[in-house]
């Protein structure tokens, strides 16, 4: 039984309701310095150099970027099952465009998306395809198509420009500050310190703005993956092994878990995030989606490495 849609639709509400906030609050930070430096004109123009970073950063090509980590392009036949499930979750997310899975041949339990939903590709890790089950891969590959189909890749690479933008007009801004500071003094004229004040902290809230928006969207594409699997379950049950999985690998480098600060990160808790998944299973009745085990096929796990590709690779925590 899939999500009953009222509860989807409400969750996209508040996550959309989120979205706009955060991206609001990117803009008045942003606003702020270039304000300062030119005005109206300066905040034009740092708004039309964000956009173009976006669009430039949305119009490379997959491809490009995926060979930049080592993954390698995975041809149908050395994995027709898996190949089979992502063209399912393209067409149920609306993707037109061609499938492109890529191959990182690490033990590590990693996914990731690159591109937009024009030009976008998936790579799936040996790891990954190895510890997971067939179900709990559906909802990691279903969050994934689900940053494509959104266009997160580009959404975050505003984000980043607008928080680059404010780092540099901030700091202009001190610059000039600090020049102007001996003639301030000599003709008496006060020092602005609450402008100090408040472009000394814009690049910090820009900074944790835009790790606000990147939870956000992690959030989103939890939620449309058990939209497009109609197995809420199958996600959690999967975010539970990687977390086993990425917290024993941190406690081997620091001795114990790292201290949780959310704030900070870019992901949501994993416990959180089960927890969101779970209370739409509850609410829903949704038990086992179409995209069981069974049903996707015993050959889905079953990956011939292709030829020419590195037997290590080392990479970060899943997105």
């Amino acid at each position: 039984m899939r999500p009953d849609p009222s509860q989807v639709a409400w969750h996209r509400l508040v996550n959309a309701a989120q979205m706009l906030l955060i991206v609001a609050g990117l803009v008045v930070v942003l606003a702020i310095p270039a304000w300062f430096l030119a005005g109206g004109a300066g905040v034009a123009w740092v708004i039309f150099l964000v956009a173009l970073t976006a669009w430039l950063s949305g119009n490379i090509p997959s491809r490009l970027v995926l060979a930049r980590t080592g993954a390698s392009p995975l041809q149908r036949g050395h994995a027709p099952g898996l190949y089979a499930l992502v063209d399912r979750l393209y067409r149920s997310a609306g993707l037109g465009l061609e499938t492109a899975v890529y191959y990182v041949p690490t033990g590590r339990l990693n996914a990731f998306a690159v591109g937009t939903a024009r030009d976008g590709g998936i790579a799936v890790t040996d790891g990954l395809v190895r510890r997971l089950t067939a179900r709990q891969l559906a909802g990691v590959l279903a969050h994934e198509v689900s940053h494509l189909a959104h266009n997160d890749t580009r959404v975050m690479s505003m984000a980043a420009a607008m928080t680059q933008m404010t780092v540099f007009s901030a700091t202009l801004v001190q610059f000039l500050l600090l020049v102007s500071l001996p003639w301030l003094l000599a003709t008496g004229t006060p020092v602005p310190l609450l402008l100090l004040l408040v472009v000394a902290v814009a690049p910090t809230l820009s900074t944790l703005l835009q790790l606000a928006l990147s939870r956000n969207r992690e959030f989103t594409a939890d939620l449309e993956a058990a939209a497009l699997t109609g197995d809420p379950e199958g996600l959690a049950s999967a975010l539970e092994v990687l977390e086993r999985h990425n917290g024993s690998w941190l406690r081997s480098i620091f001795g114990r878990e790292p201290m949780p600060m959310p704030w900070l990160q870019t992901h949501p808790p994993t416990a959180e995030r089960i927890g969101r998944l779970l209370l739409l299973a509850r609410r829903s009745g949704s038990r086992r989606g179409g995209f069981t085990d069974e049903q996707a096929g015993s050959d889905l796990l079953s990956i011939e490495r292709p030829e020419g590709t590195p037997r290590w690779f080392i990479f970060g925590p899943w997105h």
